[in-house]
């Protein structure tokens, strides 16, 4: 593998940790950023960490403050509505893109993930069930081919798997799962239209959760 490869994929390492940190509240809101605290979490040298860190200050889950420098971002209970309506155009957009575009293995594999959270949901694991979750997006957003807006929505992706960890207690995993399944059942059969409404079904259903959150 290239130096420059090398340097990528160890940046993605340290982006992903640090990432899973703040997502599961191991990094708590407010929390402020000690660099030589992350390379020794994630055995990873300065120079990934560094841009791992620059990458989270540009989708918003740190924020860079003079003289305090990095902190972890809050969660702003009263954007999040705001953000769940821009996030349901994009998520829309990809589900349709997805329908057309997805190579059979991937059709098969988001299936097999939407069951997993399933599984997950009845086990009532939340940790497997947020890593199928993760690897859903992951097969959803390659399957689409539209980095733009890919690149778009992730931000927001990470901000609600946050939020859903922040207040767990008063959510429904069971029905966060059945409607991914709907969704990957969807994208799996072709069909763009349903895939729409399955997607505009899961805002639904993290609206309603954030609304509770926030009543």
């Amino acid at each position: 593998m290239a130096p420059e490869a090398d340097k990528r994929r160890y940046a993605d390492q340290a982006y992903d940790a640090i990432e899973s940190m703040i997502a599961t509240l191991v990094l708590k809101p407010g929390a402020p950023i000690v660099e030589a605290d992350l390379i020794e979490r994630t055995g990873l040298g300065r120079t990934p960490t560094r841009e791992a860190l620059m990458r989270l200050v540009a989708n918003g889950l740190i924020v860079q403050l003079p003289r305090r420098g990095l902190l972890v971002s809050d969660i702003l209970l009263a954007e999040h509505l705001d953000l769940l309506e821009a996030r349901r155009a994009l998520e829309r957009l990809i589900a349709t893109s997805s329908a057309r575009r997805a190579t059979p293995p991937q059709r098969e594999a988001l299936v097999q993930c939407a069951q997993d959270m399933l599984d997950a949901a009845k086990r009532g694991d939340l940790a497997a069930y947020m890593q199928a979750d993760q690897a859903l997006d992951r097969v959803n957003h390659a399957a689409c081919r539209n980095p733009f807006a890919v690149a778009a929505v992730i931000p927001m992706v990470i901000q609600c798997r946050r939020f859903w960890y922040a207040y767990q207690h008063q959510g429904d995993i069971g029905e966060g799962a059945r409607c991914h399944l709907l969704l990957a059942r969807a994208i799996a059969a072709g069909k763009g239209e349903e895939a729409a409404a399955a997607s505009d079904a899961l805002l639904d259903y993290l609206r309603q959760f954030a609304q509770q959150v926030i009543e």
